[in-house]
């Protein structure tokens, strides 16, 4: 298969299931806060039409959320099925998260990665995104 047999559409509910076995699979290290029904919830509530699945021959192997606040887009959760990857699935994926913020009028795309997190940070370096010097600050409002 090919990435040419990936369709991209809007989270359904009936992506649920899917989504949070790919996200427990690839993101076992998330911390409690970032499990999967929480964001799903969260996404829903927000922007709905920027979650964004990857379906193939009717199976979800690839999702990402997507958000814009008017100033910055922002890409989280990428992921794919690790048995679908270097097929350029994830590259497809983000290239319709880009082309949706375009559309949304959105200048820059951010998103952030952990620094263990190797070659995922060469798959965004190779789709032209850059470490920048930034210090990323975060705090708890639950």
């Amino acid at each position: 298969m090919t990435s040419d047999n990936l369709v991209i559409r809007t989270y359904e509910p009936r992506d649920e299931s899917s989504v949070t076995a790919l996200w427990r699979d690839v993101f076992r290290d998330d911390p409690p806060w970032n499990d999967p029904k929480f964001v799903i919830r969260r996404k829903l509530a927000i922007q709905p039409e920027l979650f964004l699945v990857g379906e193939l021959e009717g199976t979800v192997v690839a999702a990402v959320v997507i958000g814009f606040d008017g100033f910055r887009g922002w890409i989280y959760h990428l992921a794919v099925v690790p048995e679908h990857r270097r097929k350029g699935f994830g590259r497809v994926l983000m290239s319709e998260a880009e082309i949706r913020l375009r559309r949304l009028g959105c200048p820059k795309v951010n998103l952030q990665v952990r620094v263990t997190n190797t070659g995922v940070i060469e798959f965004y370096r190779h789709l032209g995104y850059q470490v920048e010097d930034r210090v990323s600050f975060g705090k708890r409002l639950e």
